[in-house]
């Protein structure tokens, strides 16, 4: 197409008019069904959105912009190899180069401010505002920009960056418009950030004030004040809400970040072995129950992630923090553990752990997974060019065992701790040790197992029984979808201290019950316990060893191992025979 018609210094000329309706025609074509494309006039600049007839508009009103060439914002590929040249391909696949990096996230935020077109031009004119007269390599935002990566990257405190800035400031040129505070730094910034929601909580995690509750002032299952009394209106506990739906749009709107999301099933190697969640059967199993789902490669499917932890250090010895965090399972192995695209959906505020009462936090996230996966969302996907309608979908959570029994509902202590063997596979009480043992795991033996068959080695029995029969999803719905309980700290001691104490909130998404596998175990903690207590006991370290009076007294108990019972001898003293697997002294000197 020629493209001498945008030199032309008269709009009102006809070859120029000419040019502007191939233009347009050329930008509905590969503008992917989109109702709105981005305005080449140059007082638009490709930054906001019009409608075809509004281009129009502009365009036969003021200039088109002469440094717009190359039409890479209307479905063209800039080749390297041609660049001056008036010829571009049309791109079928995604924009090869889409300008400086500040450019690309101006791009990805502006769809945010279509009501507020004020704004994003104030943000406009901060992107194009030279730091100081004559600079021509930052910019007022992407100097702030700059240092706010900094400050994040190392963990600097406010007060740091308002030193930071100062400095800068006294550095650069009188005439440099650095902020020179932090809260100066961040009201810029919090133009392109996303949302974020404060939702007030009752301090004994009986509800959240949302919805019909907004405006009460007490919590109306306990009456708790929902500020602390002795600083007036300060909520007395706090749900951070990161609303995930804005987030997954500003995922694709990132060409790079959208043409990973369906490694999945572009680039995955599908040789049988299994590294990554979608060469899992429950990965094929939902691709067969949802057709439809599975269809559109871009949908995503998510893990859940929490675990407490305290953000003030050896400060304090009980507060605790819930973050939660989905991972996206489309990503490859080497992308979906990293941190950026890690995302955190919730923070649940202290002093107190949650507990069983997580459900009454997890009901924003529950409510937009729902949403996702019933109706979906409109996205655009950059890499594509195109609008789809974008679902979700819950696929497992990632948690230690005792917030696996938090999300499960389960009780995971006590005679049957076990989730999916429930009362199937009971354990016994051991008054030495003060905790219950599970010693008939032979069961899970193949049934002619030569193990099954010894006593000394084990518990001094045979085994001889069959493995539990692990229920479905569906069944356990059966079983649990009737439980009705009381959220709150006050009401805890009227749960069932033995399996299901409620039906958790998970159940409410319509696929949780057809999972296989709903509550993955992070094997981080198993792992480091199991070790420490092995190396603890083959070393007899003191305080770390499993293997002391107490497990002696069980062994007496039990009649077992009697060349290991506790000796008393004649003056009074207890003795304990060493066991075999127990190194010497100098063993243990022979061996370091």
């Amino acid at each position: 197409m020629d493209r001498s018609w945008i030199s032309t210094k008269i709009p009102s000329d006809p070859e120029y008019q000419a040019g502007v309706r191939e233009f347009i025609k050329f930008a509905v074509k590969n503008g992917g069904g989109r109702s709105k494309l981005r305005c080449p006039c140059i007082m638009c600049h490709n930054f906001l959105h019009k409608r075809p007839g509004e281009i129009l508009n502009h365009l036969s009103k003021w200039a088109f912009d002469k440094t717009y060439t190359c039409w890479i914002w209307h479905g063209e590929c800039r080749d390297e190899t041609t660049v001056g040249n008036s010829e571009a391909n049309v791109c079928e696949g995604h924009n090869t180069n889409e300008g400086d990096r500040l450019e690309e996230m101006l791009h990805q935020v502006e769809e945010a401010f279509d009501e507020d077109p004020f704004t994003f031009e104030s943000l406009l004119n901060d992107s194009e505002k030279p730091l100081y007269e004559g600079c021509t390599k930052y910019t007022r935002l992407s100097a702030i920009i700059r240092l706010y990566n900094v400050k994040a990257s190392q963990g600097l405190t406010d007060i740091d960056f308002n030193l930071i800035l100062e400095v800068f400031k006294d550095m650069l040129p009188d005439d440099n418009v650095l902020p020179s505070r932090t809260y100066e730094a961040k009201k810029t910034l919090s133009l392109m950030g996303l949302p974020y929601e404060k939702i007030h909580a009752c301090p004994n995690d009986c509800m959240l004030y949302r919805n019909q509750n907004e405006s009460l002032e007490s919590c109306s299952v306990c009456n708790a004040s929902r500020y602390k009394k002795e600083e007036g209106r300060v909520p007395a506990k706090v749900l951070w809400y990161f609303p995930i739906i804005p987030r997954f749009k500003r995922l694709f709107s990132n060409a790079r970040d959208a043409e990973k999301l369906t490694w999945h099933f572009d680039s995955r190697e599908d040789d049988g072995f299994l590294r990554h969640p979608a060469d899992s059967p429950q990965w094929r199993f939902i691709d067969g129950k949802f057709p439809e789902f599975a269809k559109e490669k871009r949908n995503l499917r998510l893990a859940l992630s929490t675990d407490g932890f305290n953000p003030f250090g050896s400060l304090s010895s009980t507060y605790s923090t819930w973050p939660v965090v989905l991972i996206t399972y489309n990503l490859s192995p080497t992308l979906c553990m990293k941190r950026r695209y890690m995302m955190l959906s919730l923070l649940i505020s202290g002093p107190r752990q949650p507990g069983n009462d997580i459900d009454v936090y997890l009901a924003p996230l529950i409510d937009d997974l729902k949403m996702l996966w019933e109706t979906g969302v409109e996205v655009f996907d950059a890499y594509r060019n195109e609008k789809f309608n974008l679902k979700a979908m819950l696929f497992c959570t990632i948690q230690d065992f005792p917030a696996y029994g938090n999300f499960s509902g389960y009780t995971v202590k006590g005679k049957a701790a076990c989730p999916l063997c429930m009362e199937q596979f009971p354990g016994h009480w051991l008054n030495g040790s003060g905790k219950h043992v599970f010693d008939s795991h032979r069961v899970f033996l193949p049934c002619d197992h030569h193990y099954r068959y010894m006593k000394k080695a084990f518990n001094g029995k045979q085994e001889f029984g069959e493995r539990p029969k692990i229920m479905s999803g569906v069944e356990v719905f059966e079983k649990i979808k009737d439980i009705q309980i009381t959220f709150g700290k006050k009401h805890r001691n009227f749960l069932s201290k033995q399996g299901f104490k409620k039906c958790s909130k998970l159940w409410s998404l319509p696929y949780w019950r057809f999972l296989f596998v709903r509550h993955s175990l992070d094997v981080m903690h198993i792992e480091k316990n199991v070790c420490d207590s092995l190396i603890g006991t083959l070393l007899n370290i003191p305080g770390k060893t499993k293997d002391g009076p107490k497990s002696r007294a069980d062994l007496e108990t039990l009649g077992i191992r009697q060349e290991l019972h506790v000796v008393e001898k004649e003056s009074g003293r207890k003795y304990l025979p060493p066991a075999a697997y127990t190194l010497s002294r100098k063993e243990k000197i022979v061996r370091l």
